[in-house]
């Protein structure tokens, strides 16, 4: 019988549709990811993988893995994954994308309005008792509507970003490696240079996938063509930005504010250096994070290993 590891706990429910049909082994911490020696032993024996983005599935997993067929990842995302390898070993490498798009998009915008409007400064404002008075510009933020708004990365989720920008009248500038001209006609929206866009936007919203191009492509030099009044989201990947230029552009006032859900080496500590300032909003990397859309994520990965184990085509594979 084909042997299934699933690298984090999952409800019981959705996979005893696999242990009807396979043997399943499941790491059995939810908030702790797999240990490293645990994933390899696991591994030497498994015909499937289904995996987090914190687990690092890389040559050394493949090289033991003798019996693996599949990898199927709790996620749009797959840089935690050596996709070469596994193209090597003959590994199906799957991913859940689409499903969590409109999910995704509404906390990128509920994080982009956080920001502009400075809400959690103000829940901080009012709950330790600094409330005292009325005043003209008490904790003041930016308007959203009607203002311009860059998204670099104009995929399924970018142009459902761009969709609820028009609900704020927002003027849509965005970059991609390709025009989207359906995106253009449907939702508005220009396309236009990356330096062109940092240019012009009050808001620039990261929506770009980590690759070897787009490493450290928001950096000092970024920050700096941006506007001083520009507010910068990023709901992709924390490796897209460097951290450190971000920190210096924020305290140095070249933009005025971030809104962060992804960061570089998750999870971060309370003492990472860009949660010190008041004009960051963090997030700890729930894009996705609904109960419907995490559990039709877990029946999409669930249903790729299926179909791989049985001789099937996967429904959403990599490459």
């Amino acid at each position: 019988m084909p042997k299934i590891f699933i690298t984090r706990q999952l409800p019981e429910n959705v996979i005893s549709k696999l242990k009807n049909q396979f043997e399943v082994d499941m790491w059995p911490y939810e908030e702790k990811p797999v240990e490293r020696d645990e994933l390899l032993k696991q591994a030497e024996e498994a015909d499937a993988l289904l995996t987090m983005l914190t687990d690092s599935i890389d040559e050394e997993v493949f090289r033991k893995a003798k019996n693996l067929k599949v990898v199927a990842n709790l996620a749009v995302g797959y840089d935690n994954i050596d996709i070469e390898t596994a193209k090597e070993y003959g590994v199906t490498v799957t991913n859940t994308p689409d499903v969590l798009n409109e999910t995704t998009a509404d906390l990128t915008f509920a994080l982009l309005l956080a920001t502009a409007r400075r809400i959690p400064e103000a829940v901080k404002y009012i709950k330790q008792d600094e409330w005292k008075t009325w005043s003209p510009l008490l904790l003041a933020g930016s308007d959203v509507h009607h203002k311009t708004l860059g998204i670099v990365g104009m995929g399924s989720i970018g142009q459902a970003v761009a969709k609820r920008a028009t609900g704020f009248n927002m003027n849509i500038i965005y970059h991609n490696r390709s025009r989207k001209e359906e995106a253009e006609q449907k939702l508005g929206a220009t396309y236009g240079s990356f330096d062109e866009l940092l240019a012009k936007s009050d808001f620039v919203v990261c929506m770009t996938p980590l690759t070897d191009e787009t490493k450290d492509m928001f950096d000092r030099e970024a920050f700096e063509k941006m506007k001083d009044s520009a507010i910068f989201v990023n709901s992709s990947r924390g490796g897209v930005v460097n951290e450190e230029d971000l920190y210096d552009a924020l305290k140095n006032e070249h933009i005025k504010a971030a809104g962060l859900d992804v960061f570089k080496g998750e999870p971060i500590k309370s003492d990472h250096a860009l949660l010190e300032l008041d004009n960051v909003v963090a997030l700890p990397h729930i894009g996705s994070s609904s109960v419907e859309t995490r559990m039709k994520m877990i029946e999409l990965a669930i249903q790729n290993v299926e179909n791989v184990l049985v001789g099937e085509k996967p429904v959403t594979p990599i490459g």
